[in-house]
């Protein structure tokens, strides 16, 4: 083993490491950080922190938890780590398996720990977690020092030479940069939380069930398997209830489920009693959609074999239809915005739909396709308005019934025929186009190309695009907002757990560095 690697310590064990060298006297100074390109204020910060203690202890955060933008970290966990053991000021390296630095103060129990200059200033720390941060340093009986006589940043220093996101997403953030300054839109997203919002929409569970694919069966030539685990998440409007709660607090949730045993202990580890407007009867069954998965290692898409949905051929009962009538008309007025997911499975009927086009203050609308309502849920055929719409593809294809459109072209004639300010037609992959009253599509590539799976991904652009709408911000920076939200998306599996803001706030103050 080399000087180098003997630097670097697995989290594991580290904790024992680092006692005992409390034991023998010695003074812990820790920094903390992604330190995805070493620089000279990486070098000084560390000199700087190396001569206030006997050892210095650099945590890195690893690069699975890393929210800094699409294509970072640039440098993976194993360079990153190997570059700060290399320096002579830094004594030992420990790779972090967590998105905050709680877990790293707790690993290491400084007696000094080092942050940048800026953050002696709380409110520069875009992630909120400092506060916590600084009483679990002093709870270990440490001390925070605030060092920076050289200051630079990766991030700019990435952007600007290393190129890590595509030139045309480059060229559109550079644009959006000249009207919305980092701190800018820091701001805009903070003011989400004055926004109070009700979620009517389909309640959904998906079931991940994973399972090792064995080959075909020796009589039938069917597909045979051996299940590893399973894991129920939240979807549907469930799923978007829990994105918009990240921004505001003030989110209601109104929706149909069944009276399933587990249904009312489940629904309480995710909407708390206040915010929970949810119809339950023993007619409904609570829609599961089940689908079996082949992993395909880490950080890799799945890959999905087959599904089964356990959901009601027929609508709701009539009696049922009003109770869900009566509690929207009751309180649909209360709020500055109404987001509607129609899924198309049983909740959203013709008075449903009529009332939310009538009565809802700002109406957002997703109207979606799905092999359970295949050529039956289209957006045109259902809805007559609404402020902000999306759409995919196939459900804009449907809508106008051709297989071959000019998108921008029709999502234009869409928004002029529903009258809405603003509307997106995300493409997957490939682009997503945003169009607005009176102003010229605007067209922005994939900002993330890692994908695991694209379950939700739909749901979670559309939720923080309707937030950033009902605030009348331009098309440009909706669009830019629902792409951050569906790049984080894509990197979960399924609904597992919802976006981030601190990592939508990082990734967009990143991209508007460039």
């Amino acid at each position: 083993m080399t000087s180098t690697q003997a630097k670097i310590l697995p989290y594991e064990t580290a904790s024992d490491a680092f006692d005992a060298l409390r034991l023998q006297g010695k003074r812990i100074v820790q920094c903390h950080g992604t330190f995805d390109l070493i620089h000279p204020g990486h070098i000084y910060h560390l000199e700087e922190a190396r001569e206030l203690g006997d050892i210095l202890v650099v945590t890195v955060t690893a690069e699975h938890f890393v929210n800094k933008g699409p294509g970072r970290p640039f440098f993976n966990d194993l360079l990153r780590g190997k570059s700060l053991a290399a320096l002579a000021c830094v004594d030992y390296v420990v790779l972090i398996p967590h998105p905050t630095a709680l877990k790293a103060i707790e690993c290491v129990k400084p007696a000094i720990y080092c942050k940048g200059v800026e953050y002696a200033n709380p409110d520069n720390d875009v992630t909120g977690n400092i506060h916590e941060d600084l009483r679990t340093v002093e709870a270990y009986g440490g001390e925070v020092r605030y060092l920076g006589s050289i200051v630079f940043s990766s991030t700019k220093l990435i952007n600007a030479h290393f190129a890590p996101v595509p030139q045309g997403v480059r060229e559109y953030c550079a644009g959006l940069a000249k009207e919305f300054s980092p701190d800018r839109f820091r701001e805009i997203v903070d003011s989400f939380s004055r926004l109070k919002v009700l979620i009517v929409g389909d309640v959904i569970y998906d079931r991940y069930s994973y399972v090792k694919v064995q080959g075909l069966t020796s009589k039938n030539r069917i597909l045979s398997s051996r299940l590893l685990s399973e894991e129920t998440q939240t979807g549907g409007a469930l799923a978007v209830y829990r994105h918009i709660r990240q921004f505001t607090e003030k989110v209601d949730l109104l929706s149909l489920v069944g009276t399933e045993p587990w249904i009312n202990a489940n629904l309480a580890l995710y909407v708390d009693k206040a915010n929970d407007r949810l119809i339950r009867t023993p007619s409904f069954q609570t829609i599961v959609k089940q689908r079996f998965v082949e992993t395909a290692g880490e950080g890799k898409e799945l890959n999905k074999l087959f599904s089964v949905n356990f959901i009601d051929a027929d609508p709701p009962q009539a009696k049922v239809q009003e109770e869900i009538l009566r509690s929207l008309e009751a309180i649909i007025g209360d709020y500055d915005l109404v987001v509607v997911t129609d899924f198309g499975h049983g909740l959203m009927q013709d008075e449903m739909r009529r009332l939310v086009e009538a009565k809802a203050p700002y109406l957002a609308l997703n109207c979606q396709t799905n092999s359970n309502n295949h050529g039956f849920n289209i957006i045109s055929n259902q809805y007559r308005r609404a402020d902000c719409f999306s759409l995919d593809d196939q459900e804009l294809m449907l809508s106008v019934a051709r297989k071959h459109v000019n998108h921008s072209v029709e999502i234009k004639a869409l928004l002029a025929r529903f009258d809405s300010a603003q509307a997106w037609l995300t493409r997957g992959g490939v682009e997503t186009i945003g169009v607005a009253k009176d102003r010229s599509p605007c067209t922005l590539l994939p900002l993330e190309s890692r994908i695991v799976d694209t379950v939700g991904a739909g749901d979670a652009f559309f939720a923080v695009a309707a937030l950033g709408a009902k605030l009348e911000l331009p098309i440009a920076f909706t669009t830019f907002l629902g792409q951050l939200a569906g790049a984080q998306a894509v990197r979960i599996v399924g609904n597992t757990e919802p976006i981030s803001k601190q990592g939508l706030l990082k990734s967009g103050m990143s991209l508007l560095n460039l």
